[in-house]
């Protein structure tokens, strides 16, 4: 298996991928993690943020994680997602927008605002925003 390790992401929904991984960063509730091949164990708790990986042929693959959970073995790690939104399927333009929207609501500071809603919106956008720019870099 040389130094690859087994990964696996899931929802509640499908299986996103199972197969050989190189590497793996995901956003944990404490920040940014990277994961290798023979890694030390551990069990987080998992953000809204990027999941981006490397597959055994040297593709990155990239999703926006909607929270969850990661298991992290030597030799394999798992995902546990809340939800997921392809990178495939994101759109820059709508990303700024609602971004900036939800700029917006935060600096109107409305007594009956939704502020969790709002937050996690926000991380969203973020997120997407991230991913786009990380790809756009690559090509």
């Amino acid at each position: 298996m040389g130094k690859y390790f087994k990964l696996n992401i899931v929802t509640t929904e499908t299986e996103i991928y199972s197969g050989l991984s190189k590497k793996l960063i995901v956003t944990g509730v404490l920040g940014e993690l990277e994961v290798l091949y023979n890694h030390t164990p551990f069990l987080t708790s998992l953000a809204i943020g990027p999941i981006w990986f490397e597959d055994k042929a040297g593709n990155l693959n990239s999703y926006i994680m909607l929270g969850g959970i990661l298991e992290v073995q030597p030799t394999i790690s798992t995902i546990l997602g809340d939800s997921v939104i392809r990178a495939d399927n994101l759109d820059e333009a709508a990303a700024i927008e609602a971004k900036n929207n939800s700029e917006r609501l935060f600096s109107q500071k409305e007594a009956n605002m939704d502020y969790a809603k709002v937050k996690n919106e926000l991380a969203i956008a973020v997120a997407q925003l991230r991913v786009i720019r990380k790809l756009k870099d690559r090509r």
